[in-house]
């Protein structure tokens, strides 16, 4: 169900809200979150379908705020319930001229009660998150460093802002890389790691985050690059491990697949596959609490990491 508010108030949104639930049948029972999404028009109908996905595994409220500071002062609204918000209920508010001037009364009156909020900008993130006026009401911050504006310091930029309960999606999508490193560091033998290399793409950002992970963990100097830019090329494309006994590689194939390379064992293939908006999103929505890792690494980490050996074309 589709319910469009031409001209409104936030006060009459919030009692259309329970109208349409009353009328519709549905509760807001269940809801563990609200999901303010602050974006610009034109990106804001795949953010909303990456959150309807998510919220069949965390049933929230999605608010979804569109600014436009040109034209006369008005508020309008959308109300999507039932099949067209998958298991929340999404609030869609345009704010035109004056009327989004202030985003959090905007966005306070809609809030479900005693429920955290999580705050999420697919683009164009303020300067400083968490002193933003939606940052402030939120628990956790989530930005995509992979998105506009595309900037060769964003993470510096991220480092220097950075505070508890922020997150990217930059990060998010280092997870399955992240989980294969440590298993082939689990196994024998157990020898200690002497080089790293990383290498990826030049319109990635977690090459560098990757990069500056590995460093903070293993305490040894980290040569990261960026490849010369082909049509499939993104993300990360390899890392390899040197040690004693040999090198460790894991090269990526394919959108699915890497090979995983060590001395004395035969190469294999393993799955691994690039992580898709939903899965970002809803991984990111598991935890309410600062993400203690990403923290170090965006700072520490960064801190200690060199600059990449060629720049991105």
């Amino acid at each position: 169900m589709i319910v469009d508010l031409p001209d409104t108030t936030v006060s009459k949104i919030a009692r259309s809200l329970v109208s349409v639930r009353e009328e519709g049948g549905a509760v807001a029972l269940g809801r563990v979150l609200t999901l303010v999404i602050v974006t610009t028009h034109g990106l804001h109908e795949e953010a909303i379908e990456a959150a309807n996905d998510a919220s069949r595994e965390h049933p929230m409220r999605v608010i979804v705020l569109i600014t436009d500071d040109e034209g006369d002062a008005r508020l309008d609204a959308q109300i999507r319930v039932g099949g067209d918000a998958g298991a929340s209920e999404v609030v869609v508010l345009r704010a035109h001229g004056a009327a989004g001037s202030n985003q959090e009364s905007l966005i306070t009156g809609l809030l479900l009660p005693d429920a955290p909020v999580v705050a999420w900008w697919p683009d164009y993130p303020p300067a400083h998150p968490a002193a933003s006026d939606v940052g402030r009401m939120a628990q956790r911050r989530i930005t995509d460093a992979s998105t506009r504006p595309f900037a060769k310091d964003r993470l510096s930029q991220l480092g220097s802002s950075y505070a508890p309960g922020d997150t990217d999606l930059a990060w998010t999508r280092l997870t399955h890389w992240r989980e294969q490193l440590a298993a082939v560091l689990d196994q024998p033998p157990y020898e200690p790691i002497t080089t790293v290399e990383v290498v990826g793409a030049g319109t990635s950002p977690s090459t560098g985050l990757l990069a500056a992970w590995l460093r903070l963990e293993l305490g040894v100097p980290v040569v990261w690059r960026y490849s010369a830019r082909d049509e499939w090329e993104h993300g990360i494309q390899s890392v390899r491990l040197g040690r004693a006994s040999g090198d460790i590689l894991l090269q990526r194939t394919n959108d699915i697949d890497a090979t995983l390379t060590q001395p004395g064992q035969p190469s294999h293939d393993i799955v691994l596959p690039r992580r898709t908006l939903r899965e970002c999103l809803a991984e990111e929505l598991r935890r309410l609490d600062p993400d203690v890792l990403y923290g170090r690494v965006i700072t520490e980490g960064w801190e200690l990491l060199g600059p990449p050996t060629t720049s991105p074309s």
